[in-house]
């Protein structure tokens, strides 16, 4: 007996776009499964990075310009981020406690801490 081939117009897709695709679907043995993420060393060999103007930062080349935005304020005393500045000392301060330790300081030892940051100044 010899099966017989039916023409049809209509054409079934391989899956529903409603129903999930399972994972072996998606991705056959072997593949990569996701974002595949490169280390520092494979985009050096990557990159032909004798092409580039010497002026251009790439990975290679860390001097980069200056940064737009406004440096972070640090805490002379504890190195911690210092929303505070104490206006007769020129000290900059994380909190309370760090406050009363600066207002207790000599004057040899404020300026001392003002010319670690660059700052110093004669106080009157």
């Amino acid at each position: 007996m010899e099966r017989e081939v039916i023409e049809a117009e209509l054409v079934l897709p391989t899956h529903m776009k409603f129903k999930k695709i399972q994972m072996y679907d998606k991705y056959p043995k072997g593949q990569a499964r996701g974002r595949h993420w490169k280390h520092l060393k494979q985009i050096i060999q990557a990159e032909n990075y004798d092409n580039y103007p010497p002026h251009l930062p790439t990975y290679v080349n860390i001097e980069t310009p200056p940064s737009m935005h406004p440096g972070k304020k640090i805490c002379d005393i504890t190195g911690f981020e210092a929303p505070y500045f104490d206006p007769r000392t020129k000290l900059r301060y994380a909190n309370t406690e760090v406050f009363k330790t600066i207002r207790s300081l000599p004057n040899d030892y404020v300026q001392r801490y003002l010319a670690l940051r660059n700052a110093a100044v004669v106080l009157r």
